[in-house]
């Protein structure tokens, strides 16, 4: 158990916070008793029941880096619908966009002159030269997975402990008591997942080399840095290592940016200098509208035509959907990506990433706390750990639960809405730094409270 605090006071606080909820958010109580009649969960999705609350907070409209709940009260929107809204909500130049589109025709099974600058504008950001459209990161890292098996002919596929690649069934894997399987809450696996993957932990060199060594590993399906059991970051080398190695089994590398395109507007990729053999991303780059894209080398797209032309047709392959390019996600994206997203965002949202870290750093000094603040770009997030995990299973070790829904639901009654799941932070162009400030103001309250 972390002894970071005293547990009791912990309990007695959090008491008092729940009742303030309650007090506070009398709309949003009465929408979840009314959706448990049709909703399963009282929700659309069941994990929208996960926040720190007794019930979810019921949003009624959202603007640049804030939103206001059906209670009428305002947040200083920290979340971002974990990186889909990292654009910040309704920015100006995506909307006009997006009902321009719309009132010239949504979907069409046809390309838009909007693909082709798309696809230009990644390559400019990214460093690959060949893309694909889809609806979510999730897609783009099935289909990436799927053409990495096809063009290798071999069965498996590699992940991290603790990884999160969106709900594609090879990769809710873990290893427990230095067992891979199935993660924890994997809900209906069609197979056990160690048929299809291996696990190993991140930045453990040795373990990757050894099940790389196998030789039936089509790819390994990485984050720069681990982001959904928090951030942890590689270590010196690793991604040199796992270059080296991928290329020496014959594996190919594909990086999944959907979460660490906050490092910059290529990603981790851009700014680390990796050079993966595919790349998916999705969530910010259509402003919210769902979209998706996966990129791939010259040779990974060679070899991937080759393969298709010896097969009768691709609209059953598995890869596709109806709907993916469309042409309001494409619009959305072209908006996204020259407007809104820009070089100069990324820059300006990065140094409030900074700020964030060193206000929180800050009151964890001055209060003793034997906690540690990770950032990634314009990402951040505190650990209740007196060093930062360097993989999954660390990670996952020093999670604490009770302690994680105090501070979000401390932060939540004080109008800052943090990242659920985590202790952490992200940034959007709409971003302030008063609002930065607002959080560092609560954060510094709270240690206060739980230290006093």
């Amino acid at each position: 158990m972390n002894t970071s605090v005293d547990r009791a006071r912990l309990s007695e606080l959090t008491r008092r916070e729940v009742a303030r909820f309650e007090a506070d958010h009398p709309k949003s109580r009465e929408l979840f008793e009314r959706g448990k009649r049709n909703l399963l969960a009282g929700v659309p999705m069941p994990w929208m029941t996960e926040w720190a609350g007794p019930y979810p907070v019921f949003v009624d409209e959202a603007q640049g880096a804030r939103f206001r709940d059906v209670d009428g009260r305002e947040y200083v929107d920290l979340c971002l619908g974990d990186t889909g809204a990292m654009t910040g909500h309704a920015p100006k130049a995506a909307v006009e966009a997006i009902a321009e589109q719309a009132s010239k025709g949504i979907t069409l099974m046809l390309p838009t002159e909007d693909s082709i600058w798309v696809g230009a504008e990644m390559e400019r950001r990214f460093g690959l030269p060949f893309w694909q459209f889809c609806l979510t990161a999730t897609d783009a890292n099935r289909f990436a997975i799927r053409l990495a098996r096809a063009i290798t002919g071999r069965p498996k596929i590699l992940v991290y402990n603790y990884c999160y690649h969106g709900s594609v069934d090879e990769t809710i894997a873990t290893i427990e008591d230095g067992v891979p399987g199935s993660r924890p809450g994997n809900i209906g696996p069609p197979v056990n997942p160690t048929e299809t993957t291996r696990v190993v932990e991140f930045n453990d060199v040795e373990a990757l080399e050894e099940a790389l060594a196998h030789g039936d590993v089509a790819c390994v399906l990485a984050e720069p840095a681990l982001t959904n059991i928090g951030i942890v970051l590689p270590d010196p080398g690793y991604h040199d290592a796992l270059r080296e190695l991928t290329r020496k089994h014959g594996t190919y590398l594909v990086i999944d940016e959907t979460h660490c395109i906050c490092a910059g507007p290529g990603g981790a990729t851009k700014a680390w200098g990796l050079q993966p053999d595919l790349i998916t991303v999705g969530k910010p780059l259509a402003s919210g509208v769902p979209a998706a894209c996966y990129g791939m080398s010259a040779e990974v797209a060679d070899r991937s035509l080759a393969y298709m032309d010896t097969l009768p047709t691709t609209d059953v392959g598995g890869i596709g959907g109806t709907l993916s390019g469309n042409a309001l996600s494409l619009a959305a994206m072209r908006a996204t990506l020259e407007h809104v997203l820009t070089d100069d965002a990324f820059d300006g949202m990065i140094t409030l990433g900074e700020r964030w870290a060193d206000g929180v750093k800050t009151s964890i000094e001055r209060h003793g706390l034997p906690w540690q603040v990770q950032r990634l770009g314009c990402r951040a997030e505190y650990w209740f750990a007196p060093t930062p995990p360097r993989n999954g299973g660390e990670a996952a070790a020093v999670d604490d639960h009770e302690l994680a829904r105090f501070t979000h639901l401390y932060a939540l009654n004080r109008g800052v809405l943090l990242t659920p799941f985590h202790n952490m932070a992200l940034m959007s162009p709409a971003t302030t730094e008063d609002d930065v400030d607002a959080h560092s103001r609560v954060f510094e309250e709270m240690c206060g409270e739980l230290t006093a």
